[in-house]
């Protein structure tokens, strides 16, 4: 493939992969963050291997970015996935502390 094809292909990725992700609802982002993660996880490994195999400086240096930018793409998902988690868990604890209080004054 030319470098034109390629650049279509990555730029219709990006605009389906925008529509797909921004028309999922807030209840299931959480389990879509944690397959994302481990597919985030499995891109990691694939760069790893390819920086510890290549030849040549070059790929070397794009070896070492892929494994840069998917190591943050990784943590970043599990940033994510922790916040989105702290959020239903607020709620839960705020409903517990409400049934425990007494009502009335505390008399």
């Amino acid at each position: 493939m030319d470098g034109t094809a390629l650049l279509t292909i990555t730029v219709l990725a990006v605009f389906v992969g925008f529509e797909v992700v921004s028309k999922v609802s807030s209840t299931l982002h959480t389990p879509l963050m944690s397959g994302a993660n481990a597919i985030h996880g499995i891109i990691l490994v694939g760069a790893i291997i390819v920086a510890g195999q290549a030849a040549d400086p070059w790929v070397l240096a794009v070896a070492l970015l892929a494994v840069v930018l998917a190591t943050a793409n990784l943590v970043g998902g599990f940033v994510v996935t922790d916040r989105m988690l702290h959020m239903f868990h607020a709620k839960k604890d705020t409903a517990k502390a409400r049934a425990v209080e007494p009502k009335g004054g505390g008399k």
